[in-house]
């Protein structure tokens, strides 16, 4: 396998999704929806309950974890971008929806862009 950039924007995406459900879920950042403190309490604010949480969670590590994975087995590579490209609209939705200032909308419109050019690999 020849590593390409788009290798390692792979990874960049797959890290950052498993930096934000597994190392900071519980810390405030500047990027938090409404006035949440935690990751859960993000997704409160967007009027969504502890189902939807578990659900994209779920969602987003299993995307991540594919985009890890299809550095060998590239079948998978595309679908998981889409997935996440997907997930990562819902999230600027859920920024909109609560007139979050455009900045915190910033990492998700970022790795919207990522899951893209990922995609189109």
């Amino acid at each position: 396998m020849t590593f390409t950039p788009t290798h390692l924007v792979q990874l960049i995406v797959a890290l950052g999704i498993f930096n934000v459900w597994f190392l900071r879920s519980s810390l405030a950042t500047p990027f938090r929806g409404g006035e949440a403190r935690t990751l859960r309490d993000e997704f409160r604010a967007y009027g969504l309950n502890d189902s939807a949480f578990y659900a994209v969670g779920f969602l987003k590590i299993a995307s991540a974890s594919l985009l890890v994975a299809g550095l060998w087995f590239p079948l998978v590579t595309r679908p998981a971008a889409l997935l996440l490209a997907a997930l990562m609209v819902g999230a600027l939705a859920m920024h909109l929806k609560v007139k979050d200032a455009p900045m915190k909308s910033l990492p998700a419109l970022i790795m919207l862009s990522l899951s893209l050019w990922v995609s189109l690999g």
